[in-house]
C-alpha cells in the first residue's frame, strides 16, 4: 500500500473515549507568581490508541502527562478515564520515565516487574512471578530474569521499566520521553520494540516527545501542542506512517508541516493544508 499524507481525524470511532482531557488548564504557583503551564487542553484517547503528544520544551506536555496520571490537579478542566473524574494516581494508568535508574538496584529484573503487582494486591506471589516472566519475555529479557539493574545497559533498562509497566495491565500505560536519553541506535531499537509490542498486546498509549520523527512512526494520532504556556494547535492522523516511512517524501512533507505548525506564526493556521485539521 502506497504512503499517503496524514489526513484529519474526521471519521474518529464516535463510541465513548477512554481518556477525555477537556478544557484542562494548568497552573503551578511560585512565591512570585503564578505560572501558566497549559490553557485549556482537550484531547481524547480511545482503546488502542497510540496517542502522542508533541510540542517544544516548555510546551507542558509532561505537565498534563502527570495531571492524566493523577500527580497533578487540573487548575481549570477535567480528566476522566471511562467517564470518571481522575483524583489521583492509580494501578489504570502507569507512567514510564525517561529516566534509567528508576528501578530499585537492590531488586532483581524479575524482583522489579513482581514488586508493583504485589503491592498493589493484584496478584498472589505465584501469579505475579508468573505474569512477571511473561512480560520479561516479551521484552527479550527472560534470560536476565535475576540479573540487577547495575548489569544493564540503558536500553535494556527501559525494556524492564515497560515490562513492569505493562504486567499491571494498565488502561493507558504513559509514556514521558522514555527513549529521548537513548543513543540514536538504541533509541530506534527500543521503537521499533514498542510498536512490537503494541502489535501484540494492543495496549493504550499516551507519549510524549519533542520528536517530529518519532511522533509520526510511534503515533496514530498526534495533537501538536503551541510553546508555553502549551495550547492545541492542531490533531493530525498519523496512521499512514510507520517505522519504515521516514525516507518517503509523504513522511518528510508531513514532517516540515508539522514543523511549520509548531513554530510558525499563529496566523499559518488560518489556512491549514490538507494534512491536518486546525483546533478551535
Amino acid at each position: 500500500m502506497p504512503v499517503t499524507a496524514a489526513r484529519p481525524v474526521d471519521n474518529v470511532d464516535k463510541a465513548s473515549p477512554l481518556l477525555a482531557v477537556d478544557k484542562v488548564t494548568i497552573e503551578y504557583k511560585t512565591r512570585e507568581r503564578r505560572v501558566r503551564a497549559t490553557h485549556q487542553v482537550s484531547f481524547e484517547v480511545h482503546g488502542a490508541d497510540r496517542f502522542i503528544l508533541l510540542g517544544p520544551s516548555g510546551c507542558g506536555k509532561s505537565t498534563l502527562l502527570k495531571a492524566v496520571a493523577g500527580f497533578l490537579p487540573p487548575t481549570e478542566g477535567r480528566i476522566a478515564i471511562d467517564g470518571q473524574t481522575v483524583q489521583g494516581p492509580d494501578p489504570d494508568r502507569i507512567v514510564v520515565f525517561q529516566e534509567f535508574d528508576q528501578l530499585p538496584p537492590w531488586k532483581t529484573l524479575r524482583q522489579n516487574v513482581v514488586f508493583p503487582l504485589l503491592a498493589s494486591r493484584k496478584l498472589g506471589r505465584r501469579e505475579a512471578d508468573e505474569r512477571a516472566m511473561h512480560y520479561l519475555n516479551k521484552v527479550g529479557l527472560a534470560a536476565f530474569a535475576d540479573a540487577y539493574p547495575h548489569t544493564l545497559s540503558g536500553g535494556m533498562k527501559q525494556r524492564v521499566a515497560i515490562a513492569r509497566a505493562l504486567a499491571m495491565q494498565p488502561r493507558v500505560l504513559l509514556m514521558d520521553e522514555p527513549f529521548a536519553a537513548l543513543d540514536a541506535l538504541t533509541r530506534r531499537r527500543m521503537q521499533e520494540e514498542l510498536m512490537a509490542l503494541w502489535e501484540d498486546v494492543r495496549f493504550t498509549l499516551l507519549f510524549v516527545t519533542h520528536s517530529i520523527e518519532e511522533a509520526l512512526v510511534l503515533g496514530s494520532r498526534v495533537l501538536l501542542l503551541s510553546p508555553h504556556p502549551g495550547r492545541v494547535r492542531a490533531e493530525l492522523n498519523a496512521h499512514a506512517f510507520g517505522l519504515h516511512s521516514q525516507g518517503s517524501a509523504a513522511f518528510q512533507s508531513a514532517a516540515k508541516r508539522i514543523h511549520d505548525l509548531l513554530f510558525e506564526s499563529p496566523l499559518v493556521l488560518s489556512d491549514p493544508a490538507p494534512a491536518e485539521r486546525a483546533a478551535a
